[in-house]
């Protein structure tokens, strides 16, 4: 019995992850970015969204809740997860070969039944 309520939670995290991807990706959108690859892995790290607009490529990382009862999504981005995002942010631009200027962006998303609410935070964390 446990292991079917620990799935079925797991299996709704990951739902509502992909919902806020796609309204961010639709935020972005809106908002005259062109999306570049998304949930682009190297090692063990993951960015959700790599976005650009003018000569400015977004790294995007997307956190969504239901609830803000446990704070607010982007306070979920630790120093390790940032750490990781800079190595993958590293590899996609070394490996294109871009010359670009890179911005780490936090895209929160809060989903529920009452509530669509998305915040972006642009500059969110420097990587130096």
């Amino acid at each position: 019995m446990f292991h079917l309520t620990l799935r079925g939670k797991m299996a709704y995290h990951n739902e509502l992850g992909k919902i806020g991807e796609e309204l961010a990706v639709a935020y972005l959108l809106r908002k005259g970015y062109s999306i570049l690859e998304r949930n682009f892995r190297y090692d063990r790290a993951e960015i959700d969204i790599i976005a650009q607009k003018d000569e400015v490529l977004a790294v995007v990382e997307v956190k969504t809740r239901n609830s803000a009862v446990f704070g607010n999504p982007q306070d979920f981005v630790t120093p390790s997860k940032i750490k990781l995002l800079v190595k993958a942010a590293n590899e996609y631009v070394v490996s294109r070969n871009l010359d670009k200027e890179i911005r780490f962006d936090i895209i929160a998303v809060l989903k529920n039944k009452s509530t669509e609410k998305i915040d972006h935070y642009p500059n969110a964390f420097y990587h130096f």
